[in-house]
């Protein structure tokens, strides 16, 4: 039933739809002033997407509706063997 569909949605958690994703994309792109940055669906997670500068992963973004107020978090991991030793 349409009932149980939607009650099994919401045990998965907030759902990143299409539009959230391409919104997401322009959002990063004219943030920081790149049109390399591609924010892609997650294959098998729906309550996040994952952002990519050209083919190289760089984090996720998460989608948060708690208390009603949409918001999305963005994580980036950073690696020290990926920091530049300081000159």
């Amino acid at each position: 039933s349409r009932h149980a569909k939607r009650l099994a949605q919401r045990a998965r958690g907030p759902t990143v739809t299409t539009d959230e994703v391409k919104k997401l994309e322009g959002y990063f792109r004219r943030v920081f002033a790149n049109n390399a940055i591609s924010v892609r669906a997650r294959p098998r997670k729906n309550d996040s997407a994952e952002v990519f500068i050209g083919e190289e992963f760089v984090g996720v973004v998460y989608r948060d509706d708690e208390d009603q107020e949409l918001s999305y978090n963005f994580s980036m991991a950073i690696l020290d063997i990926d920091l530049n030793p300081a000159a």
